[in-house]
């Protein structure tokens, strides 16, 4: 191994690394790889606190930085419950507490806050939904991306259950990332519609239906 780093140039690490701010050869569940996260939200917070902010203010902060922190990860990697519940509990004392040493009141619940601003609620981000964002985006983008060459490794991987959608995941390693992409495609399915235009990805039961009509009774 030393002589092929010499010969290759490089240098002999171990894995997981760093490659581009993800974890290369980490376990997709791990809580492990969410500590850097966690310190970062940590560090904004030791110096926020010296400053006197008021709860618009903190809930700016909140919004604009602590929600953000944790999306790259996001796009990727599954979250576990256990750090949704320290991220939630590092923006709710935040929020409620602000520089204070003693223990804020907490006059709204957290389940309340972190609904959209839409909903009349503070629109803090639900880490949940958050998470299941880019999941779905993905898996839309394989729908819509058939003939690029990811798409192509999908299906000779996983084999195409149709044009909208590969077989499910069922073996037990090395597939988890495709394996959480492809288990929110009922949920994409509940929520979308279909506008026929030439039908090659459409198969209707046994109706007839012009190219200028929208149906949500489809079989992709």
């Amino acid at each position: 191994m030393d002589r092929l780093s010499q010969i290759l140039g490089g240098a002999i690490g171990i894995m997981p690394s760093i490659y581009l701010g993800m974890p290369l050869g980490a376990e997709y569940r791990s809580i492990d790889i969410w500590n850097p996260i966690l310190e970062k939200c940590e560090k904004k917070l030791t110096r926020w606190r010296s400053q006197y902010l008021s709860l618009g203010g903190r809930l700016t902060l909140i919004n604009s930085v602590l929600d953000a922190l944790p999306t790259y990860m996001l796009s990727i990697f599954h979250i576990p419950q256990s750090v949704v519940q320290r991220l939630d509990k590092i923006r709710r004392n935040f929020l409620w507490q602000g520089n204070k040493e003693r223990k804020g009141f907490h006059l709204v619940k957290w389940k309340n806050i972190i609904r959209s601003k839409s909903q009349g609620e503070l629109g803090i981000e639900n880490l949940k939904n958050q998470s299941k964002a880019p999941k779905v985006k993905l898996q839309w983008r394989y729908s819509q991306e058939s003939q690029t060459l990811k798409c192509s490794v999908i299906k000779t991987k996983y084999e195409e259950l149709d044009n909208w959608v590969s077989k499910e995941v069922t073996t037990p390693y090395g597939v988890s990332l495709w394996r959480s992409i492809r288990s929110y495609w009922p949920f994409l399915r509940s929520q979308s519609t279909i506008k026929v235009d030439n039908g090659n990805k459409t198969l209707f039961l046994g109706r007839q239906v012009d190219g200028s009509c929208q149906d949500t009774s489809f079989i992709p």
